[in-house]
C-alpha cells in the first residue's frame, strides 16, 4: 500500500486529498501545525475505514517538521506522494506598496523553506526506487502578480520557480512533479469546493501527462478585485 504525506493538512482541502487518496488504495499522513484540526481530519478519515496517523509540527520550525516527517515514514513506509499546501491566512500578505524585508522572510520561513525540507525528506527514497510524485499547491500569485498578495507571491513564485526545475530534473528518474495553482477561495459548494480541487490533484497526479494546471479551468486574473 502507497502513502500520501500532505503538508499542511486541514479540514478543507487537506481532508478532501486525504479521502480522494485514501479511496483510492493509500495510507494518509496528515502534518499539521493544528492538532485540532487534524482531529477532524482523523475522525473523517475512521468513518471511510482509511488507514491515517497524523502529526503535529510548527513548519517554522523545520527541526520538528522533519522530525514529524521522519515519524510518518517510521509509521506508514516510504512516502509516495508528498503533496504540500500550507496556508498561513489572508492576515500574513501585504499590499506590494507595503512589503517590507520582514514580511516576506515570514512567508519565506513559513512556505518557501518548509517546502524545500520536505522534499529533502522524502526525495532521495524516491529516486532509489524509480518512483513517486511532489505535489506543490500554491495560490494564483504563483502565476500572475497581484499587488494585494506582494509579500506571498514573491513566495509563491519562488515555489513554482522550484518545482519547475525539480519536474525537468526528474521526470527521466521517474518522479513526477507536479503543480496546481489554486485562483479561487477554497470553500464547500462554491467553483473552489476542495473535493473538486482534490479530483483535479488526483487526475493530474495519475495521469501524469502535464507539469501544471490553473484551477479553475479558464482562470481569468484580470477579474480578480483589488
Amino acid at each position: 500500500m502507497k502513502t500520501v504525506a500532505i503538508i499542511g493538512a486541514g479540514p478543507g482541502l487537506g481532508l478532501s486529498l486525504a479521502k480522494k487518496f485514501g479511496s483510492n488504495g493509500f495510507r494518509v499522513a496528515a502534518i499539521s501545525r493544528n492538532s485540532e484540526k487534524l482531529s477532524i481530519i482523523m475522525n473523517e478519515l475512521k468513518k471511510l475505514n482509511i488507514e491515517a496517523q497524523s502529526y503535529v509540527a510548527d513548519f517554522t520550525d523545520l527541526a520538528a517538521l522533519k522530525h514529524a516527517i521522519q515519524a510518518a515514514k517510521k509509521d506508514l513506509g516510504t512516502i509516495d506522494v508528498l503533496e504540500f499546501s500550507p496556508y498561513a491566512g489572508w492576515d500574513t500578505f501585504t499590499n506590494v506598496l507595503e512589503t517590507t524585508p520582514d514580511s516576506v522572510l515570514e512567508q519565506i520561513n513559513s512556505y518557501l523553506l518548509p517546502a524545500v525540507l520536505s522534499v529533502n525528506e522524502v526525495l532521495p527514497d524516491m529516486i532509489k526506487m524509480g518512483s513517486g510524485a511532489i505535489l506543490f499547491t500554491t495560490g494564483i500569485s504563483a502565476m500572475f502578480p497581484l499587488p494585494f498578495v506582494g509579500n506571498g507571491g514573491i513566495v509563491m513564485s519562488g515555489i513554482r520557480n522550484y518545482a519547475t526545475n525539480l519536474h525537468n530534473e526528474l521526470k527521466e528518474k521517474g518522479v513526477f512533479v507536479g503543480h496546481l495553482s489554486i485562483g479561487t477561495m477554497i470553500k464547500a459548494g462554491t467553483a473552489g469546493d476542495p473535493d473538486v480541487i482534490a479530483d483535479t490533484w488526483y487526475n493530474l497526479y495519475e495521469k501524469k501527462e502535464r507539469f501544471e494546471e490553473i484551477f479553475p479551468q479558464g482562470f481569468d486574473p484580470s477579474k480578480i478585485p483589488n
